[in-house]
């Protein structure tokens, strides 16, 4: 079993095998120009359902 990033995911299911470290290591720099793009974050405090249920949330 192995531990890794979501990155090294994506490259070992687009080899079909863990990546040497030089494939790693290009196939991120693909993945870090368009990072922007990829990754994508919730920003809860901007979505109305979830502040309106904060609201009502208790400790």
């Amino acid at each position: 079993m192995y531990l890794g990033s979501a990155e090294l995911s994506a490259i070992c299911s687009k080899l079909g095998r863990i990546p040497s470290k030089e494939e790693y290591l290009a196939d991120v720099g693909v993945i870090n120009q368009s990072s922007d793009k990829i990754y994508q974050y919730l920003n809860f405090d901007q979505i109305e359902e979830y502040v309106e249920n904060a609201k009502e949330a208790t400790a």
